[in-house]
């Protein structure tokens, strides 16, 4: 089945819908107008450009392109992990543990699945290597900064607590367990209710987009499978590595917790 393409002009029809929803915003005082647009404006710029990138990288299909590339990918997920805090680490502390969590899992996950599950000749084929990895950081990037956003932030109202249980003889990790815990879960939960509500509630994305460029269903199925199960693998163990090494940089070597180290974004 060939495949529709879709002119310029009708994603413009789309455009005014956003620019509809836009005024509405503005005439109800919700506040959120001007970030409409920019992510608006950002989603079409971004994607027409990966996509000339793209298009160029799986001409040549050279492991240094995608290997930039995905580094690319990484550093701005991790960027937008820092952003996504309402109270984060001072310094380069919030952008290197998010980022290191992200690239433990999602690369090490993509790696295996690639190698492993779908088994691509070479390996990092771009058409199967990015897309895969853009899905896992995406994710990953959503646990990984709920995760530590929830940490930091019950860090912050919980302090007295926290000072309480250190004086009472509690190590800085049993001070923090059930915190910790419920951070991990923040981080792990969307991913849950994905797959819960996947086939049922709503076809996922990658899915769906086969099944339009006419792919048949089963294959489909299998590729959403294989995507989700190793989407919450990745993302899970992302949100367990960011929370823990997180957790121990509130503390210094004497057990203290060091509510300097976090600042306001």
């Amino acid at each position: 089945m060939e495949v529709i393409d879709l002119a310029w002009w009708k994603l413009g029809l789309a455009a005014l819908l956003v620019l509809a929803l836009a005024g509405t915003g503005y005439l109800a005082r919700l506040g959120i107008t001007r970030s409409l647009l920019i992510a608006a404006l950002r989603t079409i710029i971004q994607l027409a450009l990966i996509g000339l990138v793209l298009e160029a990288l799986f001409a040549s299909s050279a492991f240094y392109w995608i290997a930039l590339l995905a580094l690319i990918m990484l550093l701005v997920a991790g960027r937008e992990v820092v952003a996504r805090q309402g109270r984060r680490l001072r310094g380069w502390w919030a952008f290197s543990i998010g980022t290191g969590a992200m690239f433990v899992s999602s690369f090490a996950v993509t790696v295996l699945a690639l190698t492993v599950v779908i088994g691509p000749e070479p390996w990092y084929a771009p058409q199967y290597a990015i897309p895969l990895l853009g899905m896992m950081l995406g994710n990953t990037m959503t646990g990984v900064s709920l995760a530590l956003d929830r940490l930091n932030e019950s860090v912050w109202r919980q302090r007295a607590v926290i000072e309480n249980r250190l004086m009472l003889g509690q190590t800085s990790q049993q001070a923090l367990e059930d915190i910790r815990r419920d951070a991990m879960r923040s981080g792990m939960m969307p991913s849950i209710n994905a797959m819960a509500a996947a086939g049922i509630v709503s076809l996922p994305g990658m899915m769906t987009g086969q099944i339009l460029a006419g792919s048949p269903p089963a294959v489909a199925v299998k590729y959403q499978i294989l995507v989700m199960l190793i989407i919450t693998v990745g993302t899970g163990f992302g949100a367990l590595m960011a929370v823990s090494w997180g957790g121990r940089r509130l503390f210094d070597d004497r057990e203290r917790l060091r509510l300097d180290r976090l600042v306001k974004s």
